[in-house]
């Protein structure tokens, strides 16, 4: 059973969230330079910062003081967005870097035999334990 009236209302949220995040790196390029923030910007660590924020100043601000910048020009919006990126550290959202690779054993395979023992496996490296 399919609803396309649900299927409808993600999709538009999903544009929604995409044009937000979309809003924010591009505040953030034009004060801290957009290969910086294409490169090295999480967001993971951003969109998980939006949200700790978000519940904590829908409890503290109440919404009629919101509604303040329903009145602003989309000039005063992408003034306000870039006075609040310049105080953005972003060593706090930073991508994780992956390790250097550990290089892995060969397998020991026998010509004869294509299966290898988990137990012969164990069996040998603790011989090379032992000896060590």
């Amino acid at each position: 059973m399919a609803y396309p009236k649900a299927a409808l209302f993600s999709f538009s949220m999903a544009l929604v969230a995409y044009n937000i995040l979309a809003t924010l790196r591009g505040a953030l390029g034009s004060v801290h330079g957009v290969n910086k923030i294409e490169v090295g910007l999480s967001d993971f660590y951003l969109v998980d910062e939006i949200q700790g924020i978000y519940r904590g100043m829908m409890i503290a601000i109440p919404p009629p003081k919101w509604e303040v910048f329903g009145t602003y020009s989309l000039d005063q919006i992408a003034e306000l967005l870039q006075r609040l990126a310049d105080g953005v550290h972003l060593k706090r959202f930073l991508k994780a870097t992956r390790g250097k690779k550990k290089k892995r054993e060969p397998l020991i395979v026998n010509s004869n035999h294509r299966h290898v023992s988990t137990a012969r496996l164990l069996e040998t490296h603790q011989k090379k334990k032992s000896r060590s």
